[in-house]
């Protein structure tokens, strides 16, 4: 699952980095915005797994017990 997780994280910092990168070059705005969707999407699916929730194990951590 760690292995799982690392990649949802280069995968947004990727995103966001190809973004920025067509957005310098004059890209199309829709697949722009398209690519930061995405970066949100994956960045909140790490959020779900890891990050705790009032005051319980973070689900990531319920999974090794």
């Amino acid at each position: 699952m760690d292995t799982i997780l690392s990649i949802l994280v280069l995968a947004t910092i990727a995103l966001v980095w190809g973004a920025i990168a067509l957005w310098r070059r004059g890209g199309s705005r829709k697949q722009i915005a398209l690519m930061l969707a995405m970066a949100v999407v994956l960045a909140a699916n790490v959020a779900i797994w890891v990050v705790p929730l009032g005051g319980e194990a973070a689900p990531r951590a319920t999974e090794l017990k």
